[in-house]
């Protein structure tokens, strides 16, 4: 049975996204791009782009451009391609990396993203945590959005099989798809958005610098203009 955009927000009012501590400045201008919309953006291109974005990124990588400045893609090491070669069942590793480095990720919930600031990778730094309303989010990014059932960039601790075939939107996202046995909170990991979301100060309420569970700072509130556009957006 699919999920209704009523039950979805009702499950899920709040989606999150982590960046790069330092990145605030660029998404206010440029929007919360992809790994691909920001290799569009920077004008990376030739066998490093190819590089970038089709295979693991053991290491974070730096870009650099001459009007836009700095920006960095985020290493990828939860994912393991021995693992993920084992698990896919309709793609390829090649496939599967260049699908997820062409999508904005969300979570779903405070506790997954709890989790990834308190995760070794990640707890000894700064982050940002850009908060977003769920149902301002769908309703202008219509079309565009998926659901995972898991985290697809982590094989840590997976060993479920996968492919793209769990990546399903709204109104298609089946029960088969959940996991079995776990809080409805659970069900659903993701929400994904393809390559970029231009206008995204429309729909964020809250942008936080954290370290582990602290919140050093609040960047950013509700957005008031971008509240005001909304309202003249219709209902689903």
């Amino acid at each position: 049975m699919a999920i209704s955009v009523q039950q979805f927000c009702a499950a899920y009012p709040t989606l999150y996204h982590m960046a790069e501590v330092n990145s605030w400045p660029s998404i206010v201008r440029h929007g919360l791009l992809s790994a691909t919309a920001l290799l569009d953006l920077f004008e990376v291109t030739g066998g490093q782009r190819s590089l970038i974005e089709s295979t693991r990124r053991a290491n974070s990588v730096a870009l650099r451009h001459p009007v836009y400045g700095n920006a960095v893609l985020r290493d990828q090491k939860p994912l393991r391609e021995s693992v993920l070669r084992r698990l896919l069942l309709d793609c390829t590793t090649t496939e599967w990396l260049r699908f997820l480095n062409r999508k904005v990720f969300f979570w779903t919930t405070e506790e997954r993203v709890s989790r990834l600031l308190n995760a070794r990778a990640f707890r000894g730094s700064e982050h940002i945590v850009i908060s977003v309303d769920a149902r301002s989010m769908l309703r202008t990014n219509e079309g565009r959005v998926l659901l995972s059932p898991i985290n697809s960039g982590s094989t840590l601790f997976g060993k479920v099989s996968r492919g793209l075939f769990m990546f399903q939107p709204l109104a298609t996202y089946p029960s088969a798809l959940r996991k079995e046995g776990k809080d409805k909170k659970d069900s659903i990991a993701e929400v994904i958005v393809d390559y970029a979301i231009p206008h995204v100060l429309h729909v964020v309420f809250k942008v936080e610098r954290r370290k582990q569970n602290a919140i050093l700072e609040t960047l950013s509130l509700v957005h008031r203009v971008a509240a005001l556009r909304l309202k003249e957006l219709p209902d689903f």
